[in-house]
């Protein structure tokens, strides 16, 4: 153990885990080094939906009501079948009174952590462009070796460092990695004029067989044209399709057919916003990463490099604030005589966040082929018993905790009220957007 003041954390990758986690250390007193391989916080990708969990985290962040402000209020998720039947019904009220979620871009997303970040410019120091190659761990230090952004070989040492560079991370401990694996499904998305066809405050998604799925997220706005509200749209594909997808106008008419047989209202609206050559497809590849442990000694992973899974729940951005929250919960736990002490940090991390993450992780794992495979007889099964499921009161309930990102196990949860209580002040309340 060696005393707290003179304690310098490096976070490797600079997405939600990693900068919620230097705010969060930061807070604490710590000296904290931001690791980034990119040269410029450039985020790409769809938008993604922040459920109540992780809103919780940015209360406790003190950021909420900023991110409100850009952000979608989401009040529930409604997945429709091809017949028209809802097959999945599910309202964050029916897991707490004043429960929301929040759809919000990528780029906002960041600009609202990097803005927490900004305010404590004295404890934490950024090196973009910086490449870790390699961490090498002795009983005093962490060493940290690479390329600068120059490209020249660069080599410091730290007190502790935590691994947040994502799902394809080659630094977390091998020894640590049970399962890493790419899913052979993953999804296409655009980013569009907000959708005024369906409700505003839900997230849509349309099902055939477990072959089709779409999703229209409310996503908010980017900080740069906060008038301009959007939504995502997601279209569910073999990751070998993705190269093909859209490229040409007669694929695109095919498409827009495949869900005008299905989903006409939802057709005429996309042939509206995705005639436009600013129309640009992605393709968003989901990997699987399971571990046995998150942490030991002085090295610590944390988000999808700790825990990647399917988006089949919505769980990814989620349970990286919830990793953060827990680290800098763990970090408090550990003080000893203003000393921290290592294996009491991990120890009390893994109590918070292993149950939790193997929850989600094998409820995706089950649920995943259910939506993304070419198993006939299970979407067969699911559009069978999901409906009924809905009926029944205790499992609507069930359900509604689950996608809420509070459950640590089939029959426990969190608490809004203990995640979101201030740092350095008594509960603030459940405020929601």
């Amino acid at each position: 153990m060696i005393p707290i003041k003179t304690i310098h954390f490096a976070i490797i990758g600079a997405g939600t885990a990693g900068l919620a986690t230097a705010t969060l250390l930061a807070q604490q007193g710590f000296q904290v080094s931001i690791f980034e391989k990119a040269q410029h916080l450039e985020p790409v990708g769809a938008g993604l939906l922040l459920q109540p969990a992780g809103l919780a985290v940015f209360e406790h962040l003190g950021v909420l009501e900023h991110a409100c402000q850009l952000g979608a209020k989401v009040t529930g998720l409604e997945g429709q079948l091809a017949d028209g039947r809802l097959l999945v019904d599910s309202h964050y009220h029916e897991a707490g009174n004043h429960y929301t979620g929040l759809g919000i871009h990528r780029a906002t997303l960041c600009h609202v952590l990097q803005t927490a970040v900004n305010q404590h410019r004295d404890a934490i120091t950024w090196f973009m462009g910086y490449d870790i190659q390699q961490l090498q761990e002795s009983p005093e230090q962490v060493r940290l070796i690479g390329q600068d952004a120059q490209q020249q070989p660069f080599d410091a040492a730290f007190d502790a460092v935590i691994v947040a560079n994502g799902a394809r991370s080659q630094l977390r401990p091998s020894a640590w990695v049970k399962i890493d694996q790419p899913y052979p499904w993953g999804a296409a998305w655009t980013i569009v004029p907000e959708c005024q066809q369906f409700d505003r405050e839900i997230l849509h998604q349309f099902y055939d067989t477990s072959q089709i799925m779409m999703g229209i997220l409310p996503t908010g706005a980017i900080p740069t044209a906060s008038e301009q509200r959007l939504s995502s749209v997601f279209w569910s594909l073999p990751s070998a399709q993705f190269p093909h997808f859209l490229k040409q106008e007669q694929q695109r008419e095919l498409w827009l057919s495949q869900v005008s047989k299905r989903w006409g209202k939802a057709a005429d609206w996309l042939e509206q916003v995705t005639q436009t050559a600013s129309t640009t497809w992605l393709s968003a590849q989901y990997r699987d990463v399971v571990m046995s442990q998150y942490g030991q000694g002085r090295i610590g992973v944390i988000g999808d490099a700790a825990h990647a899974m399917s988006p089949q729940l919505g769980q990814g951005a989620n349970m990286a604030l919830l990793d953060a929250w827990a680290l800098s919960q763990s970090v408090q736990h550990s003080y000893a005589q203003q000393q921290l002490g290592w294996a009491k940090l991990w120890q009390h991390y893994h109590q918070l966040r292993r149950s939790s993450t193997f929850f989600y992780q094998s409820l995706s794992r089950l649920l995943t082929p259910l939506y993304q495979s070419d198993l006939r007889w299970a979407s067969r099964m699911r559009d069978v018993l999901f409906p009924l499921m809905y009926r029944i009161p205790y499992f609507r309930r069930q359900m509604a905790i689950t996608i809420s990102g509070f459950k640590t196990n089939a029959l426990q949860q969190l608490n809004y009220a203990e995640i979101a209580q201030s740092p350095i002040a008594p509960v603030l309340g459940s405020a929601k957007c």
